[in-house]
């Protein structure tokens, strides 16, 4: 067992906010039972992904609406000081979410591999790993993987998608989607159809740049979209003389969410590539659907609606969590920037929301329409000059737009956020999402003859530095999903990763140097705190496993942790690759 070092007190500033009054949506209280590990297999049905049993995690955010929240309620804000780590086991995935199922743990693993595990004890149960045609393993970050029936199914960076026997691991079928084009996430699983994006890097063409649907029993393809306006398409002057093959980089590249009501999948996009649009066809142009939110039928895969968040010239992906909730909308115009002005104050309305990209804005809209709600920033950010309360356009600052080569602008937030790919989390018990920010800015230059080629392809180049007047890098911001109001913000030192909410009253999340804490979800006080061996890079779950609780997260540097790190370099980080689970005594 990895041994850590308990302490007691927050290391870091805490800023408490007035709390506000909130509407408590009704839930049903949680025990943790669950079967025994190696009892009878249950297979996994489309209701129970919907709705699943309290003790399990099922899909990426534990739900299909990305709420990131676990009913369980055995640890609390009253007994949560006696967690302790009760079994680790190595991890070489460092973003990992881990599936659970009626006590069984399903870790993927780093590449192409995914690892069996008794939920209780850590006792491995059998063990997978992928190996290419040449005879070479996959490597590469995996964030999730899905379970459909009695399957466990991912995607591969070699363009495949495959599924192994979630009782034994033994593989059950794999077919080919694309060429070589990373997947740093894994799929949910919607209907039965097997839903998934891709990275789409600039080397490989726009052909890679697609969301797919596949059948969760067989693989069989059923249908695929691009992200990127094709020839003919009504979006295609968007691109202005830019020819298809010159068309890349907009890549889906974390989890969607997905509303069985409604039947629309949200896929969130990134940026095109190179990132400034002077090299393109111009800045008067917007490039569909970069930045964007995609509501998709899930059935056809035709794209219903979509809002464009910005136009981007700096790498500011808007892939990240779009939170689904049926709720009153109240915008408060004190706290919130921008308002449609027909919005009917209480009136109740199925809303997407969330901050899903890295300046760091809230945007909230009617998931049904795409109409424009309100959105509000949550951190400094000087690339959105206003938006239209009434039609949602988004004006951008021309201030901070690139016109030309070796061209450097000060502008915020940074390159690793706003908010970066780290999920938040949503608690229908005080209905506030919790968001992991971080107060950064950077000096951002356009590659030329003087500034060299950039990176990643990109044509950018960046140096992050804290935001003016800020001496703290992270920020989990409460936020209330009805009224936009702020509830509380925990501010720290350093720079913080993935949170998870629980029906204890508890909002766990850990930082970029090995700080693993306990925030209580009404007033952001810290509850409990440990220090680990690594970064937390994963992505913290609960579940339960007979009459316990559990808690658990992988450690491990990720290119975001580090990132943050170094704004912190006083503060030394380990090394360590491990997964920790967590209970009460």
């Amino acid at each position: 067992m990895t041994k850590h070092r308990q302490i007691g007190h927050a290391s870091g500033r805490f800023t408490r906010i007035s709390a506000i009054t909130l509407a408590v949506s009704a839930v049903v209280v949680a025990s943790a039972q669950s079967p025994v590990p190696g009892t009878t297999f249950r297979p996994v049905t489309d209701t129970m992904l919907q709705n699943p049993p309290p003790a399990d995690w099922l899909s990426f955010r534990r739900t299909l609406n990305a709420w990131g929240y676990s009913p369980l309620e055995q640890i609390d804000a009253g007994n949560v000081k006696g967690l302790r780590e009760v079994w680790s086991a190595p991890n070489s995935n460092a973003e990992a979410t881990p599936l659970v199922h009626d006590g069984v743990m399903y870790l993927p693993l780093g590449g192409d591999g995914v690892v069996a595990l008794d939920g209780a004890t850590g006792k491995e149960l059998w063990r997978f790993a992928r190996e290419l045609p040449n005879g070479r393993a996959p490597g590469g970050t995996k964030r999730n993987l899905a379970i459909y029936q009695e399957l466990l199914i991912n995607t591969s960076g070699d363009g495949s998608l495959w599924a192994v026997d979630a009782r034994t691991g033994k593989p059950a079928w794999e077919v080919k989607i694309t060429g070589q084009a990373n997947t740093s996430s894994g799929p949910i699983i919607a209907n039965g159809k097997i839903i998934s994006g891709r990275a789409c890097a600039p080397d490989r063409g726009p052909e890679s740049c697609v969301m797919v649907a596949n059948d969760a029993r067989t693989g069989k393809e059923l249908w695929r979209t691009s992200t990127i306006a094709k020839p003919g398409d009504p979006n295609d002057e968007t691109w202005g003389n830019v020819p298809w093959e010159k068309r890349n980089q907009v890549g889906t590249w974390m989890p969607p969410s997905y509303d069985p009501e409604l039947n629309l999948i949200y896929f969130g996009t990134s940026v095109t590539g190179p990132t400034p649009k002077y090299v393109l066809a111009g800045n008067d142009k917007t490039y569909l659907y970069h930045t964007s939110t995609l509501a998709l039928n899930a059935d056809t895969g035709k794209i219903v609606w979509h809002y464009q968040h910005i136009v981007d010239h700096w790498d500011f992906d808007h892939t990240f969590d779009r939170i689904l909730v049926d709720t009153e909308v109240a915008p408060m115009a004190a706290q919130v920037t921008w308002i449609n002005p027909s919005v009917k104050s209480g009136e109740v309305r199925k809303v997407l929301t969330g901050i899903p990209g890295k300046t760091g804005i809230v945007y909230t809209l009617d998931r049904k329409t795409g109409e424009f709600l309100w959105a509000t920033p949550t951190v400094k950010q000087t690339v959105v000059a206003s938006i239209d309360g009434k039609t949602g356009k988004v004006h951008m600052n021309p201030d901070t737009v690139f016109t030309h080569d070796d061209q450097a602008i000060d502008l915020c937030p940074a390159f690793t956020g706003g908010k970066n790919w780290m999920p938040g989390a949503y608690s229908p018990k005080t209905g506030l999402m919790y968001m992991p920010v971080e107060n950064l800015c950077s000096v951002v230059t356009s590659a030329g003859p003087r500034s060299g080629r950039g990176q990643l392809g990109m044509k950018i180049d960046y140096t992050a530095k804290l935001a003016p007047g800020e001496t703290n890098v992270g920020q989990v911001r409460a936020i209330s999903v009805k009224t936009g109001a702020t509830a509380w913000s925990y501010n720290q030192r350093v720079g913080v990763m993935a949170v998870v909410a629980t029906g204890g009253g508890l909002v766990f999340g850990g930082d970029a140097t090995g700080g693993f804490r306990a925030l209580d979800a009404k007033t952001g006080d810290v509850r409990w705190q440990t220090q680990l061996g690594g970064s937390v890079s994963g992505i913290p779950i609960s579940y339960g496993i007979g009459a316990r609780q559990f808690v658990a997260v992988t450690t491990g540097t990720s290119p975001e942790s580090g990132g943050l790190a170094r704004m912190t370099p006083e503060v030394k980080v380990g090394n360590e690759r491990v997964l920790h689970v967590f209970a009460l005594n």
